[in-house]
């Protein structure tokens, strides 16, 4: 059995009405940092990260992957889809697909496959043009399920008047006030199940409800048990939410603990009064709680709002920076790499910086990744723009592989050798040439070269007798570096007989070419047996046999040289890789624990080229020294 309800306070003043409306103007307050909306604040702050890691990052996601999240969202309710979601995928492909169409035409495509159609750049197109009709699709959607929300709360606006009209209707027959009682409860039952109205009309609607029900609770006249009976059930649901809201105040999560504020404030709006002299009480604890849990939303907002601000000047920092970097006047591949270093690293600090205010942040890193995009599009133009440079090279190394090939029957040794080592020298100056022109000239000279000093080779006789006695004296070297394992004990000492040794095989002259491979296969073990033996380093170890090999094709200038080019093609197809992989360095994200490990695993690949390339450089420039 249900009492009625009395006014909440004397004289008709609705205090709960009267904070609620202060207490809106307080979160209004709060919230007007970026938004007049704190459900809409808290779910900027739920949000930006996702934003800013799919702007900035990128890296675990492809238009093919983003065009399938999209078509997967058509099978999803429209109340399901956010419009916000939508504008995220949106922009995401956006980027996507223009850095994909940027990085379509490469260097190698322009170098004269450019008659070739570009598939890859049809399927992107078309890619980007189903994605178009798809979130066409969705915002068709998402905008009839918003008209028809707004046709609802227009209904319920209308049908929670007529229910507040009737109970004016109700509380106006004082005569019949006992009699309509369960119409009363029925009334307020439909009230409470009637969904949301316009937020606009919220505060007014249910200002009009509360009175009305005071007014109905006034006039009633019922007796007292059913009246006390009636007030005890509503404290005890006020005070359940009143211990809700006090543990808000400790609640470590203080945006879902304002959203549930507003919770028990609009289910302690459909509870009805208690007894007269417990109201003020009651809602005083209560406004308290709530003051408590307002105040400490406040301090996040601030808080967060001064970090935004050390945010924004670090952010405008390296704008200026990145900015004040001029790449109009470079015209070597060089200073451009050197740039690009530069670039890489700015783009690092950024990643390191936490958000600024919605709005700047957006304006900010738009700011930012324009240079970065009018910087690496000028890089991308220059690398085009070098074809007629290629094209001059593959003219310069063509007309020395044809002087090569004119000379090499020549049996004018001594001349005849000055200019090939004269071309191969030349060769080295010339720049790169088109790919699939490249080995091919290069196999022409190379064989060329071969030929020529393979029958210079046949051409030198007379020295089989040196030859011996150098065999001889080899074979001592190897001897004494075996009993160098066995007998030395101090280790600085045999390391100082080893580079004797060493010294002492290098000035020996060549062997009976029969014997010259096997012979050195025995030095070099001996070598290595003695290295283990006194534990040196293994990066010494592979240079002492690089320089053993060298040794080995001392005199034999057309080897030495093909084993140098091979060497430049290794370092450059290193450094091309090591520019790839810090380039994309410069676009990896560690915010995810799977960006994280991505990051440290390209970091590693790129300390190991780096090593791999000072090593290469190292043997180009010991066989440079062995080069008549």
């Amino acid at each position: 059995m249900n009492m009625p309800e009395p006014s909440l306070t004397p004289g008709g003043v609705d205090k709960e009405q009267a904070f609620q409306e202060t207490s809106a103007s307080q979160a209004d307050a709060t919230t007007n940092l970026e938004s007049a909306d704190p459900e809409a604040e808290a779910e900027a702050i739920m949000t930006e990260g996702e934003e800013e890691m799919a702007n900035e990052a990128g890296e675990h996601a492809s238009t093919a992957s983003l065009l399938a999240h999209a078509i997967g969202l058509l099978e999803k309710d429209a109340a399901e889809i956010s419009t916000e979601e939508l504008r995220r995928i949106r922009q995401h492909f956006n980027n996507l697909h223009k850095a994909a169409v940027a990085n379509l035409i490469t260097p190698e495509a322009a170098e004269g496959e450019e008659e070739k159609p570009n598939t890859e750049l049809a399927l992107a197109e078309a890619r980007a043009a189903e994605f178009a009709t798809v979130m066409e699709q969705l915002k068709s959607r998402k905008a009839a399920w918003t008209a028809e929300q707004e046709a609802k709360r227009r209904a319920n606006l209308e049908r929670k008047n007529a229910i507040i009209d009737e109970i004016i209707a109700l509380a106006d027959d004082t005569d019949n006030v006992n009699r309509t009682f369960p119409r009363y409860r029925e009334l307020q039952e439909e009230f409470n199940a009637i969904g949301d109205v316009e937020p606009t009309e919220e505060t007014s609607v249910w200002k009009r409800y509360q009175d009305a029900r005071e007014k109905y609770s006034d006039n009633l006249k019922i007796n007292k048990e059913l009246r006390d009976y009636d007030f005890k059930k509503n404290l005890s649901e006020k005070e359940q939410l009143l211990a809700e809201a006090v543990a808000l105040g400790t609640m470590e999560d203080v945006i879902a603990a304002y959203r549930r504020l507003q919770d028990l404030h609009n289910k302690w709006r459909q509870i009805g009064p208690v007894a007269k002299e417990l109201r003020e009480e009651i809602w005083n604890k209560f406004r308290e709680a709530s003051a408590e849990v307002n105040k400490r939303y406040q301090a996040f907002f601030e808080a967060r709002k001064a970090r935004e601000n050390e945010n924004e000047a670090a952010k405008t920092k390296l704008c200026e920076q990145i900015e004040a970097l001029d790449h109009s006047s470079i015209k070597t591949f060089a200073a451009w790499e050197e740039m690009t270093k530069s670039i890489v690293a700015l783009q690092e600090e950024w990643r390191k910086l936490g958000f600024a205010s919605k709005k700047m942040n957006r304006l900010l890193f738009a700011r930012f990744r324009r240079s970065c995009d009018e910087f690496f599009a000028a890089k991308a133009e220059f690398y085009r723009s070098t074809r007629e440079e290629l094209a001059a090279n593959l003219a310069h190394k063509q007309e020395l592989v044809d002087k090569a090939e004119a000379l090499k029957d020549s049996t004018e040794w001594q001349q005849a050798s000055d200019q090939f080592i004269a071309m191969q020298k030349e060769w080295k100056t010339i720049g790169a040439v088109p790919k699939k022109y490249s080995d091919a000239l290069w196999n022409r000279f190379t064989a060329a070269c071969d030929y020529f000093f393979e029958q210079k080779k046949k051409a030198n006789t007379g020295t089989r007798q040196i030859e011996a006695a150098n065999l001889r004296t080899k074979r001592e070297i190897i001897g004494m570096l075996s009993a160098l394992v066995e007998e030395a004990e101090n280790k600085d000492a045999a390391m100082e007989q080893l580079r004797a040794l060493q010294q002492r095989w290098n000035e020996t002259g060549h062997v009976p070419f029969r014997e010259k491979d096997k012979l050195f296969e025995a030095y070099r073990s001996a070598v290595d047996a003695v290295r283990k033996h006194f534990a040196i380093a293994e990066s010494r170890a592979r240079r002492a046999r690089f320089e053993a090999n060298v040794d080995k094709l001392e005199g034999d200038n057309d080897k030495l040289f093909r084993e140098r080019e091979r060497l430049v093609r290794a370092a450059e197809s290193r450094r091309n890789d090591l520019r790839t992989y810090e380039n994309n360095l410069g676009f990896m994200s560690s915010k995810s624990k799977n960006g994280e490990s991505l990051l440290r695993d390209l970091e590693r690949r790129i300390e190991r080229l780096k090593t791999d390339i000072a090593e290469i450089e190292e043997k180009i420039r010991i066989i440079d020294g062995k080069l008549s």
